[in-house]
């Protein structure tokens, strides 16, 4: 599997912990799901993982670990010391490429010409380095990098952020809305907003998102934070080339 940041294989390693045990879709009644709703998270998915004892939680709130009676928690990041492998990453990698598919038709998209690669941005307005990357837009589009927004209001769903997300969103011209929020300009309410502003919010944080800009490749692999335009495709090209 292509990679960025991480060396390693998803799918052998997916291959060996499935030789032990398998996936299993979690049902109502399960005591992870039961105990993990008393806290607010929402089990999607419940694997085997690679240390025994340990179960993998797809999760509303990204990648947890669990006994398999739902008593123990862990929260952090599982790392394969010998194969220098970040499993946790690795598990958040397919969901971060599955999940983004079905918010396509949501996303404020600025399309390169002549399109070598696309990364997915979750952005906010006030964040000073979702400015900064979004003043190298153009350099992105001409380096051949198509630039699809998501949006991740960094102070939740409340508050003038989240409001101008919204304006923004439901702006008759989105781009244009955008480029003018970022460079500081004021957004204009639009009557009757539904934008999916909560959704994109909630489909970051099970992304294991917790700040902006953060930019998933299409493989699913995250930068987390700002990169210049030229590093930027400069690591785009390199992973396509692996």
């Amino acid at each position: 599997m292509k990679k960025l940041m991480l060396a390693g294989a998803m799918l052998c390693t997916s291959m060996s912990a499935l030789a032990n045990d398998v996936a299993v879709t979690p049902n109502a009644n399960d005591p992870i799901v039961t105990k993990f709703a008393a806290l607010g998270v929402t089990v999607k998915q419940i694997n085997p993982s690679p240390v025994a004892g340990l179960k993998e939680l797809i999760t509303n709130k990204g990648v947890l670990y669990a006994s398999p009676d739902g008593q123990f928690l862990m929260q952090g990041t599982l790392i394969d010391l010998d194969n220098r492998n970040n499993l946790t990453e690795q598990a958040l990698n397919s969901v971060r490429a599955e999940g983004i598919t079905e918010y396509e038709e949501s996303m404020i998209v600025y399309k390169a010409p002549n399109e070598k690669h696309s990364i997915t941005v979750f952005t906010d307005i006030s964040c000073g380095y979702c400015r900064k990357l979004h003043r190298e837009l153009n350099d992105l589009l001409d380096a051949g990098i198509t630039v699809k927004y998501l949006a991740f209001p960094r102070g939740g769903l409340q508050g003038s952020g989240y409001a101008d997300l919204m304006n923004v969103w439901c702006a008759k011209d989105q781009q244009e809305a955008l480029t003018e929020a970022k460079a500081g300009e004021s957004t204009t309410a639009v009557p009757g907003c539904s934008a999916p502003i909560a959704e994109h919010y909630q489909l970051g944080q099970s992304f294991g998102i917790s700040g902006t800009p953060a930019i998933i490749l299409d493989d699913g692999t995250m930068i987390p934070g700002y990169q210049p335009a030229a590093a930027l495709k400069a690591a785009l090209d390199a992973n396509k080339a692996s």
